[in-house]
Parts: C-alpha cells; structure tokens; sequence
C-alpha cells in the first residue's frame, strides 16, 4: 500500500516507517506539521524544521505545513488539508503513524481517513513499552531526547541519547514518577539521528538548551548530513 507517514522526526513515526516498510507498504512521502504553540495536542513541537534534513537521509520527499491556530480542531483541520495534498500529489492509499497509545491521536487521524476512505496504519498501537523501547536500540535506531516536560526528567535528559542505559534509568524513573515510558502523553520528545532507513547519518553541530526549571527544550542549531 502507497503511504504518506505522518511525521516529526522522532524515535516512534520513524520506527513506525520502519514497521510499515517491513510488511510491504512502501511510504511515498512524509508529512510534518509545524504547530504554533510548544503543547501540541496532536504534532511535535522541538526542532521540527529538522525533518527536512531527515528527509534528505532517507531520500523520501516531505511536505510541510504551518498549522494555522492552537486549538484542537484548528491542528485536526490542518492535518486533514495536508493529508488531502499528500494523496493528490503522491496518491496515497492511507497514512501511517506512531501512534502507540493515546486514543485522543488515533481517533483525530482515523476521522479523517475514514471521511476519505484511506487506510490508517498504526504498526506501534498498544506495544508493550518497556520491550518496544528495547526492541528500538537492538534495531540500531540512535534517537536523542530533545524536549522533556514530566516529573522526574531533568535537565541532564536535554540531548541525551536513547541507550541500555538510559532505557533502564527510565523505566526506574517512570515507574517511581509515574510517567509513560514511550513519552506517549508529551512527558519527553526524542528525534532519531540515525537508523537502518537512513542512507546518510545526521550530525548536530550546533545546540543550545533552555531550561525553565521544570521543562526544556533541546534546540538544535546547526546540523550537517554525512555519508554512511
């Protein structure tokens, strides 16, 4: 099946790639969203300008959208008009996404894709977290964390890379926090840097961190794509 995946750079839309390529469906182009407010109900917000690097490494062409205001229904009209463009530019047959379990997400992209009769393909609904976050560094994914809001991840988690360890000292801390460990309800924000998808590696040359106290963001400046 010819898809459209639905975007943000991060650790669970590009395994979602690479599950969905595993059973046959080619992705023909992806799709990110570039919302307005840092809360994004439904898109990611840290460094989504990066995906255009991103795309470059997997030789898979993006479409970009400004979503036009901050409500829930403004990000779900917004993702609709540029799901719309991707099938009138690619024809696409359905989507795909990271979804794993936020009902609230699956339910938005599932709307649309039964109002046009595509097909909505989740290859991460209702995975087991703590053996999916393995399962993503024995694929050889390098993904990073660049954005943490949630009790129990500090500062020190602004760029670090998703790892054994850190995978362990997680599960430690969303157990004793109570945070979701697959960040499904916004508690961190990952974006992969290399994976088997990718024919050329990203390197971040620049960063700069912000931190409030509570949250930050991991910005990334500058990057270069090198050779594999």
């Amino acid at each position: 099946m010819k898809l459209a995946s639905l975007y943000s750079g991060g650790k669970d839309s590009t395994f979602s790639i690479f599950k969905a390529q595993q059973k046959g469906h080619t992705v023909e182009c992806l799709v990110t969203m570039h919302p307005l407010a840092d809360d994004s109900l439904l898109f990611h917000y840290p460094n989504s300008r990066i995906t255009e690097y991103l795309a470059d490494a997997m030789q898979i062409p993006l479409l970009g959208f400004e979503v036009k205001g901050t409500s829930k229904e403004d990000e779900v009209k917004g993702l609709e008009e540029a799901i719309l463009q991707a099938r009138s530019l690619f024809g696409i047959e359905g989507i795909v996404h990271g979804g794993i379990s936020s009902m609230f997400q699956k339910q938005a992209f599932d709307l649309i894709c039964n109002r046009h009769d595509l097909a909505a393909i989740a290859p991460l609904w209702h995975a087991d977290p703590l053996p999916y976050m393995n399962e993503i560094i024995q694929s050889e994914f390098n993904a990073i964390i660049v954005g943490v809001s949630a009790m129990g991840l500090g500062k020190e988690w602004l760029g670090r890379q998703l790892d054994k360890d850190s995978i362990q000292k997680l599960a430690f801390l969303s157990k004793k926090y109570g945070f979701n460990l697959t960040f499904e309800g916004g508690e961190a924000e990952t974006l992969v840097i290399d994976c088997p998808l990718f024919k050329k590696r990203m390197e971040i040359k620049k960063s700069n961190i912000h931190w409030d106290g509570q949250r930050g963001i991991f910005e990334i400046l500058e990057v270069s794509l090198l050779q594999k």
